[in-house]
């Protein structure tokens, strides 16, 4: 029954197409540890402005979690963000995301992970990964929960450098990129009011190819959330994200970010 809902839910975001933000390896909902066998959150946004032409933006995060025996916990995420004006496409980004680790009941526990991406933006055309992490959980209150991870994962790339945004040279068509990283991550949330909670993952990835030749270049991925609970089921977010790369297949920007606002309902 879980490989057909796995199934299912990753054919159903394929029909949208829309942001990406780099490995994002724990949950962000707001919700750790629900003493339910099924759940589901969704926060979406849509903007429609007419110009010239009509500009098209939405934006949408989906979470299912599934609770299984033995503390065991299979959390399935898609993120996507896609922009058109009129019939040109400005953006179109995204990734799913399996994940397989405990529920939050051990102090340390393996944390499996596997993720699709895509980047219209900076180029990126797809990035498959897979690894494993250690996940230590310092505290887990009702206040505040702390956990940090260390691990490693393999990441497969292909990049198109031919967007007429990079004005790269021309006989260049494509760039692959196989590499092995260490990565780590630290996930806090603080309850700051009955209503409002604040939650922030951080990511430093190492690549470890080339004989470690690059490994003082990382890869820094945050994302920050602070959720204003509007009833049990409604939830409005303000979201800040952003990514600092020292080790990009192409010479573009090493710096992205961006902030939004969105509603959620969570099941």
């Amino acid at each position: 029954m879980y490989k057909l809902i796995f199934t299912t839910f990753i054919l159903a975001f394929h029909l949208f197409k829309t942001q990406a933000q780099v490995l994002a390896v724990d949950r962000e909902n707001g919700q750790d540890s629900i003493p339910k066998k099924l759940s589901f959150s969704w926060s979406s946004g849509l903007s429609l402005d007419k110009q010239k032409s009509s500009l098209l933006e939405i934006e949408s995060i989906e979470e299912l979690d599934i609770f299984l025996r033995k503390n065991q916990l299979i959390i399935l995420v898609g993120n996507t963000a896609f922009q058109t004006n009129g019939k040109s496409i400005l953006e179109n980004n995204g990734y799913f995301m399996f994940r397989l680790r405990d529920n939050d009941k051990k102090r340390v526990a393996p944390d499996y992970f596997a993720q699709y991406q895509w980047n219209g933006i900076l180029g990126l055309q797809n990035r498959s990964l897979a690894g494993v992490n250690a996940r230590f959980k310092f505290w887990d209150k009702k206040e505040s929960d702390l956990f940090i991870s260390t691990g490693l994962f393999y990441e497969y790339e292909n990049w198109n450098p031919t967007l007429s945004s990079f004005d790269f040279d021309s006989t260049v068509t494509s760039v692959s990129r196989n590499i092995l990283r260490w990565n780590n991550a630290l996930k806090m949330a603080l309850k700051i009011s009955e209503n409002i909670d604040f939650a922030t993952s951080n990511y430093v990835q190492f690549p470890l190819n080339e004989k470690l030749n690059h490994i003082l270049q990382p890869r820094w991925a945050m994302s920050s959330s602070i959720f204003f609970k509007v009833n049990k089921h409604l939830n409005i977010i303000g979201q800040f994200n952003h990514n600092l790369d020292l080790y990009r297949a192409l010479p573009i920007d090493r710096y992205y970010y961006d902030f939004n606002f969105a509603i959620q309902l969570t099941y």
